[in-house]
C-alpha cells in the first residue's frame, strides 16, 4: 500500500470502517488490533473486545505508527459520530468528558447501578450490536435528543439544535429532507440516546453549526 493510499480506518454513524483522506476530530480503537500490521489492512473482524472508546488525537505528545503493532487507531468526524457507532469517551485522555458520560449513562439498566467503564461497555455491547451489524431501533424525531443520529433513504442525519443535518465524510450539510411523521430508524445506540437525553452534551463538528445557516 503506497503511502498516498488513506488507510481503512475512519468510522461512518452506520458503525462502518472506510477508506477516505478525512480524518475528523477524534480518534479511537475497539478494544485492541483489527488490523494486519503488516500489510495495514483490517482483518475479518471488527472489534477486540467490548472496550470501544473515543479518544482525542493529542495528549501528552505521544505519537503513535497508526495501523502498527498496536491497537487498531480508528477516527471519527466528531463525537457524535463515535457516539453513533457505539462508542464511549475515554477515561484516560477524556476524564472530565467520561465522568459526565458516566453521570448521565441509565444507571437503571445497569446491574449493579454504577456507570463504571466495565458495566457500561457490557450494556453497550448489547446496544450497539445485532450480530456483526449495528443494532437499530425506531422512535419519532420529537422524542429523540440532539446528537441522536438517524436514518432516512439510507442517508445518516443528525440531530442538531432539533434540526435534522446531513452527514458527509468531511463534515454537515444542510438538509432539505422533511421531517418524517412516523417512525424513524435509529443508528444511535439506545442507552447512549438515554444518555444524551440525561444532558450529555457530545463534541460537534464546526460543520454542524454553519449547516443550520
Amino acid at each position: 500500500m503506497s503511502a498516498s493510499t488513506p488507510l481503512q480506518n475512519r468510522v461512518t454513524p452506520t458503525g462502518e470502517i472506510i477508506a477516505t483522506p478525512a480524518r475528523g476530530l477524534f480518534m479511537g480503537n475497539r478494544g485492541g488490533r483489527i488490523h494486519d500490521p503488516e500489510t495495514k489492512t483490517l482483518t475479518n473482524r471488527r472489534w477486540a473486545s467490548r472496550r470501544w472508546i473515543c479518544c482525542v488525537t493529542d495528549f501528552k505528545g505521544r505519537s503513535r505508527e497508526i495501523m502498527g503493532d498496536g491497537y487498531t487507531e480508528l477516527f471519527f468526524l466528531d463525537e457524535p459520530t463515535a457516539l453513533a457507532s457505539g462508542h464511549r469517551p475515554c477515561f484516560e485522555c477524556r476524564r472530565e468528558d467520561a465522568k459526565a458520560f458516566a453521570q448521565a449513562f441509565p444507571r437503571d439498566r445497569l446491574k449493579q447501578g454504577a456507570a463504571s467503564a466495565g458495566a457500561m461497555d457490557l450494556l453497550l455491547q448489547k446496544d450497539r450490536l445485532d450480530g456483526r451489524g449495528q443494532r437499530h431501533f425506531l422512535a419519532r424525531l420529537a422524542d429523540l435528543p440532539d446528537g441522536t443520529f438517524v436514518e432516512i433513504d439510507d442517508v445518516p442525519y443528525a440531530l442538531f439544535d432539533g434540526d435534522l443535518i446531513a452527514w458527509t465524510v468531511d463534515g454537515y450539510s444542510s438538509s432539505t429532507k422533511p421531517r418524517p411523521k412516523g417512525d424513524v430508524t435509529v443508528l444511535t445506540p439506545k442507552s447512549i440516546c438515554e444518555t444524551l437525553a440525561n444532558g450529555y452534551r457530545p463534541h460537534w463538528h464546526p460543520s454542524a453549526r454553519t449547516a443550520l445557516r
